[in-house]
């Protein structure tokens, strides 16, 4: 193989492909980057056997062929080189090595045979249609913080992507949750996504795909079968497995007799739960809500830092009522609030708790309460 390419070109597909190669890995083929050069371009796959990541990149294609390097180093070596460089990239003879060359610096990096990089087997897709990249972004941004980190309750390692149909909307629901907060998003069901299996899209899958469609204006194609899901756009594919468990029910869980609705401005609420929550202890960082007519109190207290309120101005015209929250999930959520003003509806002190933000009728978020 020996091709040149532009350095920028080179680096934002390195930049892609690299993210999913974890950094520490006991079977050493995972920790390169495939590199295939042919048809005037340069095509990289990388994968951790559960997610891969194709990128192609136009380029001077001198001889054919194809082989497997470092991807962190390499990466690290092409974002050092000067601006508006060509880099040259050849095999050796033996094709143990890769030579890396831009103007006077020359690299020779460790290879390993492209027979021994994995190939991850995509099957039939059942489902495909197109999304615009900004309602993916939307979905992603509005339901990911919810995602559980907790590795025993792998199927909540996700979001759960399904359609339905709900007051003769047909829709494409995203719902995340870690068992304490409840995040969900819908956006218009698109053609061909009617029927699709419910499926749960892991963390590391809903992460990589986000930063790849960061500065996208375009549509993404998904691809969806039982096991598998696949999103390709521009010269970029990225095919990842699923996770094989059941979500659990979560409209359970969403509250449907909350008669206690207070409405407040987003910002001012977000930037007072972030004062006084400065004074909780960072384990619990637990913030309590004291409402009442028209005036909501917001106080935490700590033994060792002791205490802090703010009372804001609200509409609120129930009985008073007293509930706390963890400040950390109060602040994930009113930070993802588009509207001016963001509305809670309780039922009392222990029960879960409606968020929604006023702007936006396709949000919702459920939050569990604290004791105080």
């Amino acid at each position: 193989m020996k091709l040149a390419i532009e350095r920028a070109a080179l680096l934002k597909a390195l930049t892609h492909v690299q993210s999913v190669v974890e950094r520490r890995n006991t079977i050493p083929i995972l920790a390169n980057v495939r590199l295939d050069g042919r048809d005037a371009r340069l095509e990289l796959t990388a994968t951790d056997m559960d997610l891969e990541v194709v990128e192609q990149v136009p380029s001077t294609i001198a001889a054919e062929g194809g082989t497997t390097a470092p991807a962190h180093l390499m990466h690290d070596i092409v974002r050092k080189l000067p601006e508006g460089a060509e880099v040259g990239l050849e095999t050796s003879d033996d094709g143990g090595r890769l030579v890396l060359r831009c103007g006077r610096s020359r690299f020779q990096l460790p290879c390993l045979p492209t027979e021994d990089f994995p190939v991850m087997a995509e099957g039939e897709f059942t489902h495909e249609f197109a999304l615009s990249a900004e309602h993916l972004r939307r979905l992603v941004d509005k339901t990911r913080f919810a995602i559980s980190t907790e590795e025993t309750r792998y199927y909540l390692n996700g979001i759960y992507l399904h359609a339905f149909d709900r007051d003769d909307r047909a829709a494409l629901c995203a719902v995340a949750t870690d068992g304490h907060r409840l995040a969900r998003f819908d956006t218009e069901l698109p053609d061909g996504a009617r029927g699709m299996p419910g499926v749960i899209v892991p963390r590391k899958t809903v992460n990589e795909v986000r930063k790849l469609i960061d500065e996208l204006d375009g549509a993404v194609e998904v691809a969806l079968s039982r096991t598998k899901i696949r999103f390709r756009f521009d010269r970029t594919t990225l095919t990842s497995k699923l996770i094989d468990g059941t979500f659990p029910d979560y409209e359970r869980v969403i509250p449907t007799g909350n008669d206690k609705v207070m409405e407040i401005r987003g910002a001012a609420f977000s930037e007072a739960v972030d004062r006084v929550a400065t004074i909780s202890t960072e384990k619990s960082r637990t913030v309590k809500l004291a409402l009442d007519k028209g005036k909501l109190r917001l106080s935490a207290n700590s033994p060792d830092s002791g205490s802090a309120t703010e009372e804001l101005d609200v509409e609120y015209g129930g009985p008073p009522i007293e509930i706390g929250f963890n400040a950390r999930y109060l602040l994930d959520m009113s930070e993802r609030v588009d509207g001016e003003t963001v509305q809670f509806a309780m039922a009392d002190g222990a029960s879960p708790t409606l968020m929604r933000d006023t702007g936006d009728d396709r949000t919702l978020y459920v939050l569990m309460p604290m004791r105080v």
